[in-house]
């Protein structure tokens, strides 16, 4: 991914389960993001969840299922 300007950015690494920075950020393999702070790569994995959550109901209205 490119750098808008922005400054660094933050990545949740699934791997060592920490924040990690453009400076000591493992392989993209072990990596979610980037994150604009370190808050939200923190709750990546809240995030994922959720979104897992929402899409899982959405396919199941789809398929008619009750849930």
């Amino acid at each position: 991914m490119s750098d808008s300007g922005r400054g660094g950015q933050f990545y949740w690494c699934t791997r060592h389960h920490r924040v990690e920075t453009d400076a000591n950020v493992c392989p993209a393999k072990h990596v979610l993001g980037p994150y604009d702070s370190a808050a939200d790569a923190e709750n990546a994995l809240q995030r994922v969840q959720e979104r897992n959550e929402a899409w899982d109901a959405e396919d199941a209205r789809w398929a008619g299922d009750d849930r």
